[in-house]
């Protein structure tokens, strides 16, 4: 018998639907590590990451009722992570960086053994990016979104996102080859 993933936690969902605030801790207990995670990856700073992954479970908690399993409950809660530092991101006026006039043309290239770069690099090199570009970085390489979902995320085009992306994966390979 094969189980449906959308429904891992299901029981401690409905718990916490019903008020039971025992289950609530657990959840978060279950979720709020990889939740800062995603939060410190976004925002790059300890204390903003703490404050985005406080107000999203509490968000999460106060929208229980809207869950319904159409993807897990980590998947939904990361969603809120991420559409919070988003805004946080935004309200700071952390902007993406501005695309020129005209478009790029992408194509997927597959790295050559000769390319394969340390981790840690890639890490420091993160880091120093533009706030704009970790944040194509992060939500594409990371997070695992497409274009589409970063364009809605961010309110930009998909060539846009493109676009940034590309820039910010040779920004990053530049930072990377002066370490």
């Amino acid at each position: 018998m094969k189980t449906d993933i959308r429904y891992t936690h299901q029981a401690l969902v409905e718990k916490c639907k019903s008020g039971r605030s025992s289950s609530q801790y657990e959840l978060y207990e279950l979720y709020v590590d990889a939740m800062y995670n995603i939060g410190l990856r976004m925002l790059g700073n300890k204390e903003d990451a703490e404050d985005i992954v406080q107000e999203s479970f509490v968000s999460a908690f106060k929208n229980l009722s809207s869950f319904n399993y159409e993807s897990t409950f980590g998947a939904w809660l990361k969603r809120i992570v991420i559409n919070k530092s988003i805004n946080y991101l935004k309200a700071k006026r952390i902007a993406v960086v501005p695309m020129e006039e005209h478009e790029f043309h992408l194509k997927d290239e597959a790295p050559q053994e000769s390319e394969a770069v340390d981790l840690k690099k890639v890490k420091v090199g993160i880091s120093k990016l533009p706030s704009g570009y970790k944040q194509i970085i992060n939500l594409y390489l990371i997070e695992g979104y497409d274009h589409i979902e970063i364009g809605e995320v961010l309110g930009i085009t998909t060539s846009t996102s493109k676009s940034q992306y590309h820039r910010a994966k040779k920004k990053l390979l530049e930072i990377i080859n002066e370490l």
